[in-house]
């Protein structure tokens, strides 16, 4: 999205909005469209010219992130499981149980990383729910995620508004770089798991 649309459209949003966007982004499995990372980046831009107060702004889209992440954990955890029980055709136990240990030994990867990743931070608690992760575990690393996605990208918006001229005009360079940036560490965890799943298949 351009950002000379994005910045009215965050603009006209405002609070209520930034909050219901960020809360589905977050968990709820219809919300994995929506423009997380470049809505927060473009909000923290606007709450340094004034238009939102950085001290509402920051604290609310982790508040949204946290609750948005828990009703995905709960979907996958009391629905998604019996769904996928039923649904023997296409999944099966032993993939759960590998999901399981998986979020299990790199939760913390798992649960922080995929904030930063489109479509992925929308599925990742439901996946965990689904797991069976542990809910404490689950919880503290979903904290963390929260913080570093949601009030950091934000917050870098706000630095970067308040320090850098003119930087509403490179708002949608700065938002590939920031995607692509936060795509480096999961490129590189499968690029570390190839060689040894390949010796494994020979």
């Amino acid at each position: 999205m351009p950002h000379f649309e994005l910045i009215p459209l965050v603009k006209l949003l405002g609070y209520p909005g930034i909050f219901t966007i960020v809360f589905l982004e977050s968990g709820v499995f219809f919300g994995f469209f929506l423009p997380g990372a470049s809505m927060l980046f473009t909000a923290g831009l606007l709450a340094s010219q004034g238009f939102f107060n950085p001290w509402i702004l920051i604290p609310m889209v982790a508040t949204a992130a946290i609750l948005g992440d828990n009703v995905g954990y709960w979907f996958g955890n009391k629905v998604g499981a019996p769904l996928l029980e039923r649904n023997t055709r296409f999944f099966r136990h032993e993939h759960l149980e590998q999901a399981r240990e998986f979020y299990e030994k790199h939760g913390v990867r798992a649960i922080v990383l995929a904030r930063f990743i489109p479509i992925v931070r929308t599925f990742a608690p439901i996946v965990a729910g689904m797991a069976g992760m542990r809910y404490r575990l689950f919880v503290m690393y979903n904290i963390v995620g929260a913080l570093l996605w949601g009030a950091g990208v934000t917050f870098l918006g706000f630095y970067l508004g308040e320090r850098v001229p003119f930087v509403s005009t490179y708002l949608t360079p700065i938002i590939l770089i920031l995607i692509g940036v936060t795509c480096i560490p999961i490129i590189w965890e499968a690029y570390r798991r190839l060689p040894k799943s390949t010796n494994e298949v020979v």
